[in-house]
């Protein structure tokens, strides 16, 4: 079983253990999730079933402005062994 799957069954053991016991606030306090959020998550389960649960986060975030690593070093390297500032940097580099 992987993750995503462990989270769906997470979130319809707390919509059952609410519906079963007709109690949505003492159904938040034992699994510690906010009442809004199991509304949104009944909803969708409602609506779409086991699919409705999936987590809906987005892709990892990309930085395309990065540094890259060698650039990094080499940066580092003069810094530390030459005590050269950035103007002297950003010439040796050019």
């Amino acid at each position: 079983m992987n993750e995503e799957q462990r989270e769906i069954r997470r979130k319809k053991r707390v919509i059952e253990y609410a519906e079963s016991n007709g109690n949505v606030n003492r159904a938040c306090r034992r699994f510690g999730v906010a009442r809004s959020t199991f509304y949104l998550w009944r909803e969708r389960y409602r609506k779409d079933g086991d699919q409705g649960l999936k987590s809906r986060r987005g892709g990892p975030h990309k930085h395309p402005n990065k540094t890259p690593d060698e650039v990094v070093e080499k940066i580092l390297h003069l810094r530390r062994t030459y005590h050269m500032g950035p103007i002297r940097i950003v010439w040796y580099l050019e």
